[in-house]
């Protein structure tokens, strides 16, 4: 795996000079302190219900979903749109979640997709090392982070948005302590509800969340683009609700799904489609196949040619040829179908825009773009073979 990239020394942000931020300080300790006393203590001595841990639950799903379905992927990049309804949902769990008005959160993820590995302009640059990008850039005002709304002017029309901007502080206050007290009330579990689907509950979902922006950009496989830092983590994906499949993301941001493929775990791109079966999301965005599919075999032909550079001196130069000529076919085969590919969807787009095409034309289309999708995917087949040989 590629070693992440480091920051020069003299590009870390001076923390002596950035003022700290005591408001996120003091939350993010003793909500962790609260969590690690409090949870074995009244675990041993008073036990917690069954309906406690299955309400942690469910305000923990319900605070990850808000991010990643509402925040994230709903108003960050935009990659579908919700009825009324579902946004209300995310403006409310949202704020449960603890992590800052949709406002500040995807002004700050657009600056971070836009500046990614950027030490001076990514928030939470991830070349900075695991605490800044973990939880240091939120303790003190770098300037990076600071606020700009002038990169979501679309979110600030959102009038649901910018209620929820003007009285976070309240809705925060309402959910984080009237959510849970309500609930621990109705099932006779009032202090043990509190402790695990209140204060654990806002502490793990913190930090899940944090790991994308830190480990997502240190633990993995890049296998759609070296071009930054963002890892494909299936265990990370698990914890985050489908988030871990980070490489796929930065490369195609504005897909609805992260885990691209059926069988990755990404329960929301599962809740999105879901919710669009019964008419409460639709214009899904989709990034096609054929491109997944070229931004894969990019990469191993990159990665190919690394090998070949990389091979012993005493290797059979006749051998060596082989390979390299093998490698240069496939490459050129490679260059060929994305030629075709692209004059096949310029064609399909002159006939789309003088509205003369007919319902044969697009299904030839269709068949064109499958057939050629079929065939990248037998050469990644192909290549991966040859990869094994050059190992």
């Amino acid at each position: 795996m590629p070693s992440r990239p480091a920051a020069p020394s003299s590009a870390v942000p001076d923390a002596a000079g950035a003022p700290p931020i005591w408001t996120n300080i003091l939350l993010f300790s003793l909500t962790f302190l609260a969590s690690a006393v409090l949870v074995p203590w009244y675990g041993w001595t008073h036990g917690f219900s069954a309906a406690a841990w299955i309400l942690l639950g469910v305000f923990l799903a319900a605070n990850e979903m808000s991010i990643t379905a509402g925040y994230h992927r709903l108003w960050a990049h935009r990659t579908y749109e919700a009825h009324w309804s579902v946004r209300l949902l995310f403006v409310i769990f949202g704020s449960m979640a603890l992590q800052n008005s949709a406002w500040a959160w995807c002004s700050g993820h657009r600056r971070h997709h836009l500046n990614v590995d950027d030490v001076e302009r990514d928030p939470y640059a991830a070349p900075l090392g695991f605490w800044f990008s973990h939880i240091g850039w939120m303790v003190r005002e770098y300037p990076s982070g600071l606020e700009d709304f002038t990169n979501i002017p679309d979110l600030r029309r959102d009038r649901l948005l910018a209620f929820q901007h003007r009285h976070y502080v309240a809705l925060v206050l309402a959910t984080n302590l009237g959510l849970p007290l309500l609930a621990g009330w109705l099932v006779g579990d009032l202090w043990g509800t509190f402790i695990l689907a209140g204060v654990l509950r806002l502490v793990l979902s913190h930090h899940f969340t944090f790991f994308i922006n830190s480990l997502a950009h240190m633990w993995g496989e890049r296998p759609y683009t070296e071009e930054n830092s963002a890892r494909d983590n299936p265990v990370l994906a698990v914890l985050t609700f489908g988030e871990g499949y980070h490489n796929f993301h930065h490369n195609f941001a504005h897909d609805y799904r992260n885990g691209v493929r059926w069988w990755q775990w990404d329960p929301t791109k599962w809740l999105i489609a879901g919710l669009q079966v019964v008419g409460l999301t639709r214009r899904l965005r989709r990034t096609p196949v054929f491109q997944v599919q070229r931004a894969l075999l990019s990469m191993q032909f990159a990665r190919a040619q690394r090998r070949l550079a990389s091979l012993p001196a005493a290797a059979a130069p006749s051998r060596v040829s082989e390979l390299r000529q093998r490698v240069a076919h496939e490459y050129d085969t490679f260059t060929a179908a994305v030629a075709e590919w692209a004059k096949v969807k310029e064609q399909w787009l002159e006939e789309k825009k003088r509205a003369v095409i007919e319902h044969w034309e697009h299904a030839s289309f269709q068949q064109q773009l499958k057939e050629l999708e079929r065939r990248l995917r037998l050469q990644r087949r192909r290549l991966r073979l040859l990869q094994s040989q050059l190992a």
